[in-house]
């Protein structure tokens, strides 16, 4: 199961909406086949490690490791439970199971059918964690909610006219960067596009750009801003514009609902997994005030501003910190997060495999 993860990893960002899934396929303790979803719309992992086997005589008597419970459902590729059975293979590993109310223990439940002995719950921790953000979201109907910013050693998050760059080092905005190849979407307030004019793109390292939105409620954002350069799919929200031009989509504000609840029930409906919010500190502290955050990301320097604007308070510890070239990351979950995903003992729940 720890190879099916690591194979389950290198799907990463290419795969979403759908889960990140590895197979491995054993036979006499050896590994025969292996293989992992690779890209959104491909072959799965199970068909991949399949197709990988050479004997296929040895399948009747091979076990087969999936980090996530084998599909049931027709979607854009045939169900890997009915390859299972049609590939003899008699005893099926799944790291835990999926939510997705057309699979939810029926792709189990098909194996079991067909005779196929079925173990669970093997390195569930890890295959729950991997894929978190499809978790949440097949369960909360909302992506996962990710915040981050930098903070000063005196915990501030800017100086009094907005400006924070740079509060962290190189290796950290780097770091950031990777962070953005890795979500679905992106979130800044008003006062930081104004103020740093922000790509909100993936420009230090090598991945896909995340859906950008800005909340630019009274529609101070000139034309000349990077979020208008139409490089990649953006959303403004306002209070009295709905149009779209090119990349670039003005959504309008219901002032009768929850600004955090209508982003999030639009991105649920674009299937989007996951969102980062990167601030300002008013942005910040609405998230968490609503009580709509899953995990954050703190990245704590050795500089001094003495004053300036506050950094969001949480108001629970952390529970990891690491190095980040200069400065420090400090990890935080949200207290329920456990029982979002599903799993009832919240100490098994520890975010922090894929920071750095």
């Amino acid at each position: 199961m720890d190879r099916a993860l690591d194979l389950a990893a290198r799907g990463g960002r290419s795969v979403m909406p759908n889960p990140m899934v590895g197979a491995v396929v054993v036979h006499n303790d050896t590994i025969i086949g292996e293989g992992y979803h690779q890209i959104y719309g491909g072959p799965h992992a199970e068909v991949l490690a399949v197709q990988s086997v050479r004997d296929r005589s040895l399948l009747k008597d091979s076990t087969i490791y999936v980090s996530l419970e084998p599909c049931s459902h027709f979607g854009k590729t045939p169900p890997c439970a009915d390859l299972i059975i049609e590939s003899g293979i008699r005893h099926v590993v799944v790291g835990c199971r999926d939510p997705n109310p057309k699979v939810a223990g029926r792709g189990i439940q098909k194996l079991q059918e067909a005779g196929i002995t079925v173990h669970e719950e093997v390195r569930q921790r890890e295959c729950v964690m991997l894929n978190r953000r499809f978790i949440l979201f097949q369960r909360m109907k909302r992506p996962y909610v990710i915040l981050k910013w930098a903070e000063t050693a005196d915990r501030f998050i800017a100086r009094h006219d907005g400006s924070s760059k740079w509060i962290s080092s190189e290796f950290s905005r780097r770091t950031t960067h990777r962070w953005r190849a890795q979500e679905m979407s992106i979130l800044v307030g008003t006062r930081t596009a104004l103020v740093d004019d922000p790509h909100l793109t993936v420009r230090h390292v090598d991945g896909q750009n995340p859906l950008r939105i800005a909340i630019d409620t009274n529609l101070s954002l000139s034309s000349s801003r990077a979020l208008f350069n139409n490089e990649v799919e953006t959303w403004i929200w306002n209070a009295s514009l709905a149009k779209r031009e090119h990349l670039t989509e003005w959504k309008r504000i219901n002032p009768d609902l929850p600004l955090t609840q209508q982003i999030l029930d639009e991105l649920f409906a674009a299937h989007i997994l996951s969102v980062i919010i990167e601030g300002g500190a008013r942005t910040l502290q609405s998230w968490i005030d609503a009580d709509l955050w899953d995990e954050a990301r703190v990245f704590q320097s050795k500089k001094v501003f003495e004053q300036g604007i506050p950094a969001p308070t949480l108001g629970i510890p952390g529970h990891t910190t690491m190095p980040s070239g200069k400065d420090r990351i400090e990890i935080f979950q949200h207290p329920n997060l456990a029982s979002r995903l599903g799993i009832h003992d919240s100490s098994l729940l520890r975010v922090e495999a894929d920071l750095v």
